[in-house]
């Protein structure tokens, strides 16, 4: 394992997948199937092993290690192997600091397996899929029933999607902080620059934010972050934003001042309905105004909000009618969920 675990920083192990694959390279996938006790990862985490790849992580150095001694096994033998470090390991040197107990499944994954091309191909053209598996045999597809040695059932959405409207140091650094944590990331500046920010991983358009989006594609996994700090640009991605497909709209501005920016929505017939997923002020209210405390703001409230959705908590949802409210304090999440960092836009 490489000295400094760089390659921890990946969650989205498809990546490392596809370049394992497109290098005709067998992989070990390893995915932890059970944790008790609070791990310091959830369930449905992976790593991917292939001779010079290696990504994900499981207990941030506590059993990586043992892990890869045991997927490059899997991959010279291909007999898949389930791995329990904690109470009942039989490696009762090998302790995670936390004190929990997990168990890892290791798999052998051919380049040329049909499963990992369906993954592969859901990846780039946007579909959930179910990865299950016994080990041995695997199916991946947007529906899977288990079979009885079914030792895996992995659901694989789409990469999370950002688009950022704006320009500015605060725009920017949302976007890049977007991209940092592995969104799909670009930045839409109407009639800005011919040349884009030079920020690895955002892309660029020029177009008005309604062309801007149909280009990039708006689906539920998209959050739109507006950012620009111009009243007609706000107004016109707020327009293409609300009635659109994405589960976050985030408008960065002062709360004194949302009100006035969305009377002319309302009067023109935006659907009540649209506003219930507007987060305005933007972010979550952690007391900075600096861009990269803004970008941290913003990024943190829709990773909140995602996983809130994931479990079916209700305590970030937006009420429908919030974002209209006269006199409301806010609109969006909860008083305790918002951002200060706009006060003075």
């Amino acid at each position: 394992m490489p000295q400094w675990p760089l390659f921890g920083l990946t969650d989205d192990v498809r990546p490392a997948l596809r370049q394992a694959r497109e290098a005709g390279l067998a992989c070990a996938l390893a995915t932890l199937v059970e944790v008790e006790g609070g791990g310091p990862r959830p369930v449905g985490t992976q790593m991917v092993f292939a001779p010079g790849i290696t990504a994900g992580y499981f207990s941030g150095g506590c059993v990586e290690s043992d892990v890869a001694d045991h997927a490059f096994a899997c991959l010279a033998d291909g007999i898949p192997r389930s791995l329990v470090y904690g109470q009942g390991s039989p490696w009762p040197d090998i302790q995670l600091l936390c004190g929990a107990r997990i168990e890892i499944f290791v798999e052998r994954v051919a380049a040329d397996d049909p499963a990992l091309s369906e993954l592969l191909a859901a990846q780039l053209e946007r579909r959930p899929v179910v990865w299950v598996s016994d080990g041995l045999a695997r199916v991946c597809a947007t529906e899977v029933e288990p079979w009885p040695e079914t030792r895996l059932v992995r659901r694989h959405d789409p990469v999370p999607r950002l688009i950022v409207v704006g320009g500015d140091p605060t725009a920017l650094a949302i976007a890049q902080l977007g991209a940092q944590s592995e969104f799909e990331t670009t930045l839409v500046r109407p009639k800005g620059p011919p040349d884009g920010p030079p920020i690895p991983g955002v892309g660029y358009r020029r177009e008005e934010p309604q062309r801007a989006f149909a280009a990039i594609g708006v689906d539920a996994w998209t959050a739109i972050a507006i950012a620009t700090h111009d009243l007609e640009t706000d107004r016109a991605a707020l327009r293409a934003a609300l009635p659109s497909a994405a589960s976050y709209v985030g408008l960065l501005g002062a709360r004194r001042r949302i009100a006035d920016r969305l009377a002319p929505l309302r009067a023109e017939g935006a659907a009540q309905a649209d506003f219930a997923k507007l987060h305005a002020p933007i972010g979550l209210d952690i007391g900075g105004k600096a861009p990269w405390e803004v970008a941290v703001s913003v990024i943190g409230e829709i990773m909140a909000l995602r996983y809130a959705r994931a479990s079916g908590s209700t305590s970030t949802t937006v009420p429908a009618e919030a974002a209209l409210a006269p006199g409301s304090r806010r609109n969006s999440a909860s008083d305790s969920a918002k951002t200060l960092t706009s006060d003075e836009s």
